[in-house]
């Protein structure tokens, strides 16, 4: 079988280590950023183009949600499978004569950091029975969490994983703005973080949850709002009120 990824960013770079790692033959990475495919050719050994498409069998589109629609168009080939690897868009954005599919893998992705592929969920849609007994395939080869999710499904998945995590770096960000400011090092804080993580290997999130706010801690609370301006402020405002409406204090 013949696998095209297309794209060159995040997605698309793990994507197509994750394949060369397990031996699944891709025959061609292809995007417009010539710069990022030829790192990835390079590190890869996998063949790349910004101009011809190569023939394959199944084709995952691998870029940012607003650019699927059109680089789906790009696909000729009839006979063909085609998979975006979007948490939350249909199948049916795909334009074009051939099948399509879904292809998610539900982690944060960032070049420089290493993976277990192993451990990241994919999940799967498709037309049919058959295409998706060869997503499946494919998918189980680098992951052993793979499951099968409806479009509806899968936007929930998605909204969860924004809250989960790409909420929660933006609060670490918040938070090393803060240190910054005060010459604290934001290494401090990383057992507190990783310790809280871990927490909820075991613990439900609703039941670990500490803090001034779910103590009702008002002095503690007006203390810190004094002590911070602007977003900061709105957003730290916002977390309490959310905690607290949610224990009911």
């Amino acid at each position: 079988m013949q696998i095209v990824i297309i794209g060159s960013g995040n997605v698309a770079y793990h994507l197509a280590k994750a394949f060369v790692l397990k031996g699944i033959p891709l025959a061609q990475i292809f995007g417009r950023n010539e710069k990022e495919l030829n790192k990835i050719s390079e590190e890869l050994n996998i063949s790349y183009s910004t101009e011809e498409l190569a023939d394959a069998d199944l084709y995952i589109i691998c870029v940012s949600d607003n650019s699927v629609e059109n680089v789906s168009k790009i696909i000729t080939e009839k006979d063909c499978l085609v998979a975006h690897t979007s948490g939350s868009l249909p199948k049916e954005i795909l334009v074009g004569e051939f099948r399509k599919s879904s292809f998610y893998p539900l982690q944060t992705f960032s070049k420089s950091k290493e993976l277990d592929y192993s451990n990241i969920p994919f999940f799967i849609e498709a037309e049919n029975e058959k295409d998706k007994n060869l997503l499946f395939e494919v998918a189980s080869k680098i992951s052993k969490n793979v499951m099968e999710s409806t479009h509806e499904k899968r936007k929930y998945i998605h909204l969860t994983a924004v809250f989960a995590c790409n909420f929660v770096n933006h609060l670490f960000s918040r938070a090393k703005e803060i240190s910054d400011s005060q010459k604290i090092p934001f290494d401090y804080f990383l057992p507190l973080i990783d310790e809280t993580v871990q927490k909820i290997h075991e613990i439900d999130p609703k039941s670990a949850q500490t803090g001034p706010a779910v103590r009702n801690d008002v002095r503690i609370l007006e203390l810190h709002e004094q002590l911070l301006k602007d977003d900061s402020l709105e957003i730290y405002k916002t977390m309490n009120h959310s905690i607290q409406k949610m224990y009911e204090l």
